[in-house]
């Protein structure tokens, strides 16, 4: 226990980092670290002797939403979402007891943005995150999203239609300031390498047409990565995660590219699915001890959410970086994560990537290595196939610029468009491989970017 309280305290000491180099409309960004899915002590039990069945705190977690708060700070988070779980009638749970403990966690702990949030019970789906941004109406906009619209809220009947989840989505996109959505762990139910379960590409791409800006996203790193017999809770032997990652993220032109190759603006993130530590008998790491998702914000609420939204986003295992650039630039055009740049088919194409290792040791004691850096570009071909290019970078290709390793790559433009991103590893991996029982997650440490999307200029106008 000193160990982690002593890994936890420098943790909390690191400042926020910026990049080198900030353009007017990011002046007062930082990368900001974070975590979406976080559980507590109101993701109750039930005890159905009784009818309404009756909720039972620490049912599935021990933990207060302070402690959370306490150990997000301690691993240094700076902002994160209490999503409970809800259940038959859960809705009350969340207004008479699960509010108030945010508030009092915001006051215990004042330096972590706390958002108030569920992990909502999808209609014709499985699990998503449900974040509400901080106002006046926060506690019954939460309340009437699950009352309302959660499959697992009513006592008696089903909501498990895609009719619910629509008119839910519908609900979501008509709240000023507009929440957001990001589905959980999408393949945990897959029944092999592509088969899916309860969560398809069709849902996805479905649902983020309803309400594009508020389904953002999907977890690319579940949570629940402390438990070595099936990393992730992806129990399904035929279809774990690959370096820790969901299959649909951590394939090369699999689901995500796809999507992204279609012009969809649908980010990935990492957390912790925190309920229960490792430390104490749970399968979980507390909330940044292993996974960090990182935002391009002003520590403000708003501009958090303005990040999570637009994709100004890099996800990370093991504190392997703490600051992530990507460019993308033709000419005068550039852009930067989330960015749209529009570039003439027939120019070349200068990619530039910069990350930078913390100074600190990680959870586990660590200063893990860097020893892959790849660059995959997207788009689509005249068949309308995606196309997918890698270049990768080691010690070797890549370039160090003071506490930055720089790689950078010259190409032509996609000649139909499309998108750039950028992933690392500790290990080397050219493929993120199907994780094995019994591997310890410390020893397969990665990092994702989110896209920058590469317009046509004759497109463009046509």
């Amino acid at each position: 226990m000193k160990k982690y309280l002593m890994l936890a305290l420098l943790a909390a000491s690191a400042p926020a980092v910026s990049a080198p180099a900030a353009a007017p409309a990011d002046a007062g960004r930082l990368w900001l670290a974070g975590d979406h899915h976080v559980h507590s002590e109101w993701s109750v039990d039930w005890d159905r002797s009784t009818t309404p069945p009756t909720p039972i705190r620490g049912g599935d977690s021990s933990y207060s939403r302070s402690r959370n708060a306490s150990q997000a700070k301690a691993f240094g988070l700076r902002w994160m979402v209490h999503t409970d779980h809800g259940g038959p009638g859960h809705s009350a749970v969340t207004r008479d007891h699960a509010y108030p403990a945010l508030l009092q966690a915001r006051t215990d702990v004042p330096e972590v943005i706390q958002f108030n949030g569920m992990e909502f019970d999808v209609p014709a789906g499985e699990h998503a995150s449900l974040i509400i941004a901080p106002g006046p109406q926060e506690r019954d906009q939460l309340v009437i999203a699950e009352r309302d619209f959660s499959r697992s809220e009513p006592l008696q009947g089903s909501r498990d239609t895609e009719q619910q989840m629509q008119a839910a989505l519908a609900y979501l996109r008509g709240l000023n300031p507009a929440p957001l959505m990001i589905i959980n762990h999408p393949s945990r139910t897959a029944t092999g390498m592509g088969e899916w379960g309860e969560v398809t590409p069709e849902e996805l791409r479905g649902w983020h047409a309803a309400a594009p800006k508020v389904l953002v996203g999907m977890e690319g790193a579940p949570g629940h990565q402390a438990i070595r017999t099936e990393r992730g809770l992806y129990r399904n032997a035929d279809a774990p995660t690959l370096g820790g990652y969901d299959q649909m993220t951590a394939q090369v032109g699999g689901i995500w590219d796809q999507m992204l190759a279609e012009g969809i603006r649908f980010w990935i993130t990492a957390n912790s699915d925190s309920h229960v530590n490792l430390r104490d008998g749970g399968r979980d790491y507390d909330p940044g001890e292993y996974s960090k998702t990182y935002v391009w914000a002003r520590p403000e609420a708003g501009d958090i959410l303005d990040a999570l939204r637009h994709g100004r986003i890099f996800t990370v295992t093991g504190d392997l970086i703490d600051a992530l650039e990507l460019r993308v630039a033709g000419g005068d055009a550039a852009g930067a994560l989330g960015d749209t740049v529009t570039l003439s088919a027939t120019q070349t194409m200068q990619v530039e990537v910069r990350v930078r290792q913390p100074a600190r040791v990680n959870a586990n004691g660590q200063h893990p290595a860097l020893k892959r850096i790849e660059l995959i570009v997207g788009g689509r071909g005249e068949d309308g196939t995606v196309q997918m290019q890698r270049r990768g970078f080691d010690a070797g290709t890549w370039v160090r610029e003071g506490d930055w390793t720089v790689a950078r790559w010259s190409l032509p433009v996609p000649p139909r468009g499309g998108f750039v991103r950028v992933r690392g590893n500790s290990t080397g991996a050219v493929e993120a491989l199907m994780d094995e029982r019994g591997e310890d997650p410390w020893d397969d440490l990665w990092f994702y970017s989110n896209p920058v999307f590469v317009n046509i200029a004759d497109a463009a106008r046509s």
